[in-house]
């Protein structure tokens, strides 16, 4: 394998060691590889974002609030937002190319993940992707019922049961976590159908996992700290980041949801990295 100047110059003497013994221990040479290189990805993630200004949960329930009262945004003006960025994620880390399959599997929550869970899902159809929609808990609120409304009419498929681990390795391109967000507090732990959902994520191997805004089971400050929450592939966080991917890594980080003022941005510290151009996301 071959490393790249900028890698040697990274890296240190003991994580190479450490490189060398797990390949020397596996019995998957591709396999390995692929681990591997995700971490090296998730280490230059992981720096890229340490200039960057994070909120916990209270900060960002704050700063919703203001975009939402000082700012007379409505919510599903920055769900629409935050749902194109997290499709834009989707096609940006899991491109259909020369993939198997166009089938993704959105799993959307009761709250305004799910929203914008619904949202990417609408957005990907358009991208060329084939959408399977689980949404087992679905709020009776105007704002979801049009949401609903879209996906149905535009024969987006809404699906009952979580696929089996094997029909998820076997039959999708990615899976996309939509189901809790920031506000998810997990001292009661995950209750059902999510309880059920998460486990059946758990087994999953094959297929890549995006997660929205938080992996789900997560506590949005500290992490995953039962050890029953989501292990995802990659993340996009919406308006900023939040406090735990201070200390957590993974193998694409987005952010999304280009609509942050600059005086809110200003206010809450958060440094804010340069969109390109028109993009509305940005790989940290």
């Amino acid at each position: 394998m071959r490393f790249s100047l900028a890698l040697y110059h990274t890296l240190t003497v003991s994580s190479l060691l450490r490189f060398a013994s797990l390949v020397k221990g596996s019995n998957h040479h591709f396999s390995s590889f692929n681990k591997t290189s995700r971490l090296y990805s998730a280490m230059d993630s992981c720096d890229a974002t340490q200039q960057i200004g994070f909120l916990g949960q209270t900060e960002a329930q704050n700063l919703d609030i203001e975009l939402f009262n000082e700012y007379q945004f409505s919510v599903d003006q920055l769900m629409e937002l935050a749902g194109l960025a997290c499709a834009h994620a989707v096609a940006q880390a899991y491109p259909i190319g020369n993939s198997k399959t166009n089938r993704v599997i959105v799993i959307c929550g009761p709250g305004n993940n799910g929203g914008d869970g619904l949202v990417c899902a609408r957005h990907l159809q358009l991208f060329g992707y084939n959408p399977d929609i689980l949404y087992p808990k679905r709020p009776n609120k105007d704002l979801y019922n049009r949401l609903v409304t879209q996906c149905e009419k535009m024969d987006l498929n809404f699906i009952e049961e979580v696929p089996n681990p094997e029909e998820m390795n076997r039959d999708y391109r990615c899976i996309v976590d939509a189901i809790f967000g920031f506000s998810f507090k997990g001292s009661g732990g995950i209750r059902a159908p999510f309880d059920h959902i998460i486990s059946n994520l758990l087994k999953v191997t094959e297929t890549p996992i995006l997660s929205v805004d938080i992996p789900s089971g997560w506590d949005v400050e500290k992490g995953d700290v039962t050890g029953d929450g989501l292990k995802p592939d990659s993340l996009i966080s919406l308006t900023a980041p939040k406090l735990f991917a201070k200390n957590h890594c993974f193998r694409v980080h987005y952010l999304g949801g280009r609509f942050v003022p600059k005086a809110l941005e200003k206010k809450y510290n958060l440094n804010l990295p340069a969109y390109k151009g028109q993009d509305c996301i940005v790989e940290l």
